[in-house]
């Protein structure tokens, strides 16, 4: 994989593993924000009240340095991390993993949640469509109206996606395109007359 692009999921999809009459369901789910990751826990936490744990793992960002793991009151280590596992070891991001255990009534002992975490997160994430996204990044152009074409030009063959032009006394486009690609799309527009770049 290269370092302009990272995996996550399409959208939520679901796991059950089930061991000694303990039931457990794993939901994961596409996120972006730690507010999309704290909307969807309350979802569940209020959906599932009745269970004995709700657990969860997420990572978050194409670095893959921001993560979290939550026990929910299961011996520590042996639910958040079992989840994270599963996503390292798939190497995704942008992802949530929630996994309610209804207990059966028999004690799984901690090498016993261990695995029954990572498996209902391994099914959870079987079942996901796992995608592909690029890293983009974006950059703000200002430049004289004569110009237009010569920028149009470069956009054409460059092919980045267009988020906003404004046409005033400057005109002012912003651009999106995958990180490996922007040195020579700036490189490119460098060379137009007139043309600066709106510095962030």
């Amino acid at each position: 994989m290269s370092e302009d692009t990272y995996k996550t999921i399409a959208v939520p999809s679901e796991g059950i593993y089930t061991e000694k009459r303990s039931k457990f369901i794993a939901i994961a789910l596409p996120v972006r924000t730690v507010e999309e990751v704290k909307a969807h826990l309350e979802t569940y936490q209020k959906k599932y009240y009745d269970a004995r744990h709700v657990c969860y793992a997420y990572m978050l960002g194409h670095e893959r340095k921001d993560f979290r793991v939550n026990d929910n009151g299961e011996p520590s280590g042996t639910a958040g991390k079992p989840i994270l596992g599963q996503i390292n070891s798939n190497g995704l991001t942008d992802i949530l993993i929630v996994v309610v255990r209804y207990f059966g009534g028999i004690k799984l002992g901690t090498s016993g949640l261990i695995v029954a975490y990572k498996a209902a997160a391994a099914e959870a994430i079987a079942a996901a469509t796992v995608i592909e996204k690029t890293v983009d990044e974006t950059v703000t152009v200002l430049f004289e109206y004569p110009f237009m074409n010569d920028v149009m030009r470069i956009v054409k063959e460059e092919e980045p996606e267009m988020l906003e032009q404004s046409y005033d006394m400057d005109c002012r486009m912003t651009l999106r395109i995958r990180k490996s690609a922007m040195p020579k799309l700036r490189a490119r527009l460098e060379k137009v007359e007139t043309l600066r770049f709106e510095e962030a």
